[in-house]
């Protein structure tokens, strides 16, 4: 069975968005708190680990979240993933057309 992560947006004083993950798992532990997609990619990885990488990620916002934050986030997540699979797959170029530089 997959262990669960919450992932949570919340929106600073100043109004960027973070998101706080927690281990389901772990309910006694402090929240991780990242700043970028790359940062909690990181993170998910490291804390699945743990747990054989069988990892279920359960999504959700606090109030106070604009749908441009959301927005901004599935984004960043998308682009992500497109850059992942690029280098899994060894493209020279990514899906939107950019170079992998990597490749």
């Amino acid at each position: 069975m997959a262990v669960i992560f919450e992932s949570t947006i919340k929106t600073s004083p100043i109004g960027r968005w973070y998101i706080e993950l927690v281990d389901t798992e772990k309910p006694d532990a402090e929240p991780v708190v990242v700043l970028d997609i790359y940062e909690y990619a990181d993170k998910i990885e490291e804390m699945g680990k743990e747990y054989g990488a069988d990892v279920e990620v359960i999504w959700s916002s606090d109030e106070g979240v604009t749908p441009e934050q959301i927005n901004e986030v599935r984004m960043q997540m998308n682009a992500y993933e497109a850059e992942q699979e690029a280098k899994r797959e060894n493209m020279e170029h990514m899906p939107d057309g950019t170079p992998n530089f990597e490749a």
